[in-house]
């Protein structure tokens, strides 16, 4: 991640969301298996899309959009 990017996002999280960043960052980091990586990645994928979608759906909660649309997603 860009340092500007990263700084951004840090000015949004809290010091416990930074915290447990560094966490994982630092286990990953420790992490030499290949296969456990692979696993951790699919782990951080579907996380990432899951939250996609709960993010949409709240938006969509608040501007009053039902669900199965066919307008492109707000993210």
């Amino acid at each position: 991640m860009g340092d500007s990017l990263s700084a951004s996002l840090t000015m949004e999280l809290s010091i416990g969301q930074q915290f447990e960043i560094e966490r994982f960052s630092r286990a990953i980091d420790a992490t030499a298996d290949p296969e456990d990586l692979k696993a951790i990645a699919k782990q951080l994928l579907q996380a990432w899309h899951a939250q996609k979608a709960a993010t949409n759906w709240v938006i969509g909660q608040q501007l009053g959009v039902t669900p199965g649309r066919t307008e492109p997603p707000l993210i």
